[in-house]
C-alpha cells in the first residue's frame, strides 16, 4: 500500500510527507477520523513511505512494520491465554490483502466473533513491548500501527502508556482510531493528532469510475450517499449489503411503534437481541441516521438527503413523524442504548425498553 493507492485525502498525504522532509516526524502520530475515510490506508502509506517504499512493504513482508488490532478469545484458546494479534495474523494479512478500507464488523466476521466484543488485551501491549524491544531489522524506523487504539482494555492502556512516555529509539506509532475521545487523555496528549476528514465526494466519484468501472451517472449517486466513506460506497455496490436487513428492522420497529403494539415489539426486541453486540452497535447507529435523515427529509432539501431510493421512499410516509418535538430525544434515546450495549447490559431488556419509549415519541406533535 503506498500513497498513490489512497482514495483522494491529498492534503493529509501532503502534510505527512512534509513532515518527513522537514524532520519534524513525532515518535507518536494519532489518525481520527469517521469509518471509511482511508484512516488505514494512509497510515500503511505513511509507513510504507518512512520503510522505504520496497517491495517487503508492499508485501507487507517488512520485519520493522508490525501491526496490532482487536481481537477475541476462541473457545479452542487455554483458560489463561489472553489473545493478541499473533493469534490472528492469517486473518489479518487476508483482510489487508483485500485492501485497507473496511470495518470492524468485517473484521469480527473474519476471526468468527459472535456476540463478543473485540478488545486489544494486557497481553498484546506486553508483545508490542517486547517486538519493539528489538533493534531495526533493516537500519532504519520500526514502525508499530494500533488499529482501534480505544479498544483497549485498561491494562493494555496503562502499559501502552508508559510505552509512548519512554518510546524505543527509532520507533513510530500510528494510531489509527475511530473514537479517540475514548483514549486515556494521558496516551492523547503525547500523540500529534491528525483530523482525516470524509472522502471528498469529487474524489470518490473519480475513484469508482476509475476502480470500479461505472458510468459518470452513478458515480456521482453513490458517491453522495456514501457521505465520504469509501466502505459505504463499495457496500452500495455489493447487493445484499447488511444496511438492507437494518432497514428492515428500523421500519418494523417504527410501524410497530406507532400501532403500539407491544406483544410485537417484545418479539422484535428478543429478536435483535440475538445479534452480536457488535452488530447491535452497528445497527443503532443506522438507526440514527434513518432519525436523522428522516428528520431532515421534512425541510424539502434533498441536498441535504442522504439516503437510498428505498430508504427515501419510506421517508415520504414516515418523515412527519420525526420533528422537532422528539428528533432530539429519539437520537438520545438510540445512543444510550449503543453505550447500554457497549457496557454489556441486557439485550432483550434494552431494546424493549426503547420500544417503549419510541411509541411515546412517535406520538410527540410540536
Amino acid at each position: 500500500m503506498r500513497f498513490e493507492d489512497v482514495v483522494g485525502q491529498k492534503e493529509t498525504i501532503g502534510r505527512l510527507k512534509e513532515m518527513k522532509t522537514e524532520g519534524r516526524v513525532p515518535h507518536a502520530i494519532l489518525l481520527c477520523g469517521p469509518s471509511g475515510c482511508g484512516k488505514m490506508a494512509i497510515a500503511m502509506g505513511f509507513a510504507s513511505y518512512m520503510l522505504g517504499e520496497t517491495t517487503l512493504t508492499d508485501h507487507l513482508n517488512h520485519p520493522d512494520l508490525h501491526f496490532t488490532y482487536p481481537t477475541i478469545k476462541l473457545p479452542s484458546m487455554g483458560k489463561e491465554h489472553q489473545p493478541v494479534s499473533g493469534d490472528f495474523a492469517k486473518e489479518w494479512r487476508g483482510m489487508l490483502a483485500n485492501g485497507p478500507y473496511f470495518t470492524i464488523e468485517q473484521w469480527m466476521n473474519a476471526i468468527g466473533a459472535t456476540s463478543q466484543q473485540a478488545i486489544i488485551t494486557g497481553a498484546e501491549s506486553d508483545e508490542l513491548t517486547r517486538i519493539l524491544s528489538l533493534k531495526p531489522s533493516m537500519g532504519g524506523y520500526k514502525v508499530s500501527i494500533i488499529w482501534l487504539p480505544e479498544r483497549m482494555n485498561q491494562t493494555c492502556a496503562n502499559k501502552m502508556l508508559k510505552l509512548l512516555e519512554e518510546p524505543p529509539g527509532q520507533t513510530l506509532f500510528i494510531m489509527v482510531s475511530e473514537e479517540p475521545e475514548q483514549l486515556l487523555e494521558t496516551i492523547r496528549s503525547r500523540t500529534q493528532r491528525i483530523d482525516v476528514k470524509p472522502i471528498e465526494t469529487a474524489d470518490m466519484e473519480q475513484e469508482l469510475i476509475a476502480r470500479r468501472g461505472i458510468d459518470e451517472t452513478a458515480a456521482r449517486r453513490i458517491a453522495r450517499l456514501a457521505g465520504g466513506s469509501w466502505t459505504k460506497a463499495v457496500e452500495t455496490l455489493n447487493a445484499g449489503n447488511e444496511n438492507r436487513m437494518f432497514f428492515d428492522m428500523f421500519t418494523m420497529l417504527m410501524r410497530l411503534a406507532y400501532q403500539r403494539k407491544v406483544k410485537e415489539l417484545k418479539k422484535w426486541s428478543d429478536s435483535v437481541a440475538g445479534y452480536g453486540r457488535e452488530k447491535q452497535r452497528r445497527m443503532l447507529d443506522y438507526f440514527t441516521h434513518m432519525v436523522r435523515e428522516n428528520f431532515v427529509y421534512n425541510f424539502h432539501t434533498p441536498e441535504l438527503n442522504y439516503m437510498t431510493e428505498e430508504e427515501e421512499e419510506f421517508a415520504k410516509r414516515f418523515a412527519p413523524f420525526i420533528n422537532e418535538a422528539n428528533v432530539i430525544e429519539m437520537a438520545e434515546l438510540m445512543a444510550k442504548a449503543k453505550r447500554d450495549i457497549g457496557q454489556n447490559a441486557n439485550a432483550k431488556m434494552v431494546f424493549f425498553e426503547m420500544s417503549l419509549q419510541i411509541i411515546i415519541l412517535l406520538h410527540k406533535r410540536t
